[in-house]
């Protein structure tokens, strides 16, 4: 199946009424985890790709994925997750990626808007879909760092304003989500209303970005497996159905990915201390990551929406 934009795989999930999963991937391994899900469930999906993933892979990560992509029989977007400035999110499209994001948000509304516009601008000119965001989710990766008392939700003023001003194809709402592996302490609050509200105000697909799951069986097998994640606390299941319920339709996952593969690796490496092939070390984390890829499909109802 052609590669097809961000925009049409999520205007079909609006129409739809689910929510289609933007898996990060970093490596081979990930990139196929995300695939055989997709293929197994037959998800639509986007393979997201951050700079940091662009930089960690000397930007080989591109041509693996946009391999993977194009030999899948599912609806496959190549997405650049978190684009920083206009010329990263111009090479992208150079080299094959069907959407784009600029994130501007930790600016002022008006630089948000005239960067969105400028790529938009340029996007649009060659079928590239563009996703922008406004309001500020608390960020704890390696990247950046936002403090819960600098993170900032989204209004619906704010998002009608913003959209109609710039001119993006879908929007990254900030709702109560964050990065990282600890999202707040106990369950997270997510907005549910102010998501209601702001799908009723702004026409184009709306993306929850930091919503892995943290799932405390993986959690606890990490740790088991001598692993430290203190403090881990995700997105609950029951928050993600009301939030497509409400108007939400892409939904970003990466860390639940990566909690999952160190559970394979670690586990392996405890029971098999002999084991000194990487490919047989790799190969839990990549049956972990496709594992837990379903499930997410599965919640989402993407499967069979292929």
């Amino acid at each position: 199946m052609a590669l097809q934009t961000g925009l049409e795989i999520l205007q079909a999930a609006q129409a739809g009424k689910y929510g289609v999963g933007a898996f990060n991937t970093d490596n081979l391994e990930t990139t196929l985890a995300i695939i055989e899900a997709a293929e197994e469930t037959r998800s639509p999906i986007l393979l997201a790709i951050t700079a940091g993933a662009l930089k960690y892979s000397s930007k080989r990560i591109v041509d693996i994925a946009m391999a993977e992509a194009k030999n899948a029989t599912v609806p496959v977007a190549v997405h650049l997750d978190h684009g920083e400035s206009f010329e990263i999110c111009m090479w992208c499209i150079r080299n094959g990626f069907t959407s784009i994001m600029i994130d501007k948000s930790h600016e002022d509304e008006a630089t948000n808007i005239r960067e969105t516009r400028r790529v938009v601008d340029a996007a649009s000119a060659v079928g590239v879909s563009v996703e922008a965001e406004i309001g500020r989710l608390v960020e704890l990766g390696a990247e950046v760092i936002i403090s819960e008392e600098n993170a900032t939700l989204t209004t619906a003023d704010e998002a009608e304003r913003f959209m109609a001003a710039a001119g993006a194809d879908t929007l990254a709402i900030a709702v109560g989500t964050a990065h990282g592996p600890n999202k707040g302490r106990g369950r997270p609050e997510i907005n549910h209303e102010r998501i209601a509200e702001i799908a009723a105000r702004v026409s184009q697909p709306l993306v929850m970005h930091g919503a892995s799951s943290i799932p405390q069986d993986v959690v606890a097998r990490v740790i088991e497996a001598g692993g430290v994640l203190k403090d881990a606390v995700g997105i609950h299941d029951d928050d993600i159905t009301q939030a497509i319920a409400n108007g939400m339709c892409k939904v970003n996952v990466g860390t639940d990915l990566r909690i999952a593969s160190t559970a394979g690796v670690r586990e392996l490496l405890r029971d098999k201390p002999e084991i000194i092939d990487l490919r047989k070390i790799l190969e839990p984390a990549r049956n972990e990551m496709r594992r837990v890829i379903i499930k997410k499909m599965n919640l989402l109802q993407s499967s069979g929406k292929a």
